[in-house]
């Protein structure tokens, strides 16, 4: 099903290219959803001592929004150059919306390991994720033309946030639901959509994360031979 750039539908698959790495943005978007290429924009997540931020700063945030199918290039540029002037001044209101983006990621995280791993969502995550949701519905426009569809603005950091709350409320409520999986890799922590024909696909990469377990398991083979 087709999206608006800045819609709250689950987006096409070709409006997800999700395989290859988008050198303007800094980041591979393999999640098959922005959401979930929103929550995996920290790479090693679940490893203190690996964990990298991958998108830093408003203006990289900018970027990313147009790699993730969630702005047109031209949106991207008016919010980057917005960001960049207020980054210049330096204003507390930058700092708050991107601040606000994080948290809404940090919410995520929580909600979709319990997902993953069949467990109800932490309540006090999900009592902010709710929050968070409702306040996007609150900022966005609803046109009055069907089918009805929420409408955040695309000017501010803070809409690229109710845009992605949006999002997460469609796919925690939609139909795919079931085929958001969390990478099996040690440390890795990054979700995808299982679109494999059984349901059995288990890394981020298998040319990442599955050639790491390969080359675990072939190690650990031939200490075993000695």
């Amino acid at each position: 099903m087709a999206v608006e750039k800045n819609g709250s539908d689950v987006p096409s698959a070709a409006a997800q290219r999700a395989h290859a790495p988008d050198a303007s943005a800094g980041v591979t978007l393999m999640g098959g959803h922005p959401v979930l290429d929103f929550a995996n924009t920290v790479a090693w997540r679940t490893d203190p001592d690996r964990r990298v931020e991958r998108v830093k700063g408003a203006t990289a945030w900018a970027r990313w929004a147009v790699a993730a199918g969630l702005f047109t290039a031209r949106q991207s540029a008016e919010l980057q150059k917005a960001s960049a002037e207020e980054e210049a001044e330096e204003t507390e209101e930058t700092a708050r919306q991107l601040a606000a983006l994080l948290h809404l990621r940090g919410l995520l995280w929580p909600v979709l390991d319990a997902l993953t791993e069949g467990e109800p969502p932490p309540a006090e995550e999900w009592h902010e994720l709710r929050r968070v949701i409702l306040l996007a519905r609150e900022s966005a426009e609803l046109p009055a033309v069907f089918p009805l569809r929420w409408q955040p603005g695309t000017e501010r950091l803070a809409d690229l946030g109710h845009t992605l709350a949006l999002q997460a409320e469609a796919l925690l409520a939609g139909p795919g639901l079931e085929r958001i999986r969390r990478c099996g890799g040690p440390g890795c922590g990054w979700f995808f959509l299982d679109r494999s024909r059984g349901g059995t696909r288990r890394w981020c990469s298998s040319g990442d994360c599955g050639n790491r377990d390969r080359a675990r398991r072939h190690y650990a083979r031939s200490k075993q031979a000695r």
